[in-house]
């Protein structure tokens, strides 16, 4: 789902970010797979894709093959709080996020119905799976991490395609210009 019609998800708050973990995502397998989302900035088919073989050692690897794209392989140090969520959910080999059957991982759509539910749960509205890419990148776009760096944790090739995903807030525009003297 894009928001206000310009082809963008929305950005999450702090407080949107804390109610979907705390009350929105029912299980823990929902909260881990929307955690592998936000904590490594990836895409939702992504994360679908891990096996438990992906994150060993402290080490989140996003491979090639379900990257878009097929660019490159990204290997990301597993966050603290995706650790615990881990931990929490605790899975059997194979799929991270296994379908019904255990053979093939969870689909698209029924990631987009389980966060959809949990934004109605706890009352946001216009968010969609890619918000937590979105958001991710976008916090730390305005932490003032390097461009660069997050371009190694996202997997873009180009600043061009990176800025299409970074949200400048109003405030931040007061600041830069009231460094002018």
């Amino acid at each position: 789902m894009k928001v206000q019609g310009n082809g963008r998800a929305k950005i999450l708050t702090p407080a949107e970010i804390s109610r979907l973990f705390d009350r929105g995502f029912v299980t823990a397998r929902d909260r881990l797979l929307f955690a592998v989302t936000f904590y490594c900035a990836c895409r939702i088919s992504e994360a679908l894709a891990l096996t438990t073989q992906d994150i060993v050692g402290g080490v989140v690897t996003l491979r090639k093959a379900t990257t878009k794209g097929k660019s490159a392989t990204r290997t990301l140090p597993l966050h603290p709080m995706l650790a615990k969520f881990l931990l929490a959910y605790n899975p059997d080999a194979g799929f991270l996020f296994p379908g019904r059957e255990g053979t093939k991982p969870l689909t698209r759509s029924q990631a987009d119905l389980i966060f959809k539910e949990a934004c109605k749960r706890v009352r946001i509205k216009g968010a969609s799976t890619h918000s937590m890419r979105r958001t991710a990148l976008t916090n730390l776009s305005n932490a003032g991490v390097p461009l660069r760096v997050i371009m190694e944790i996202s997997g873009h090739k180009n600043l061009s395609s990176l800025q299409r995903y970074l949200e400048v807030q109003p405030e931040q525009l007061v600041k830069a210009l009231g460094i002018l003297k």
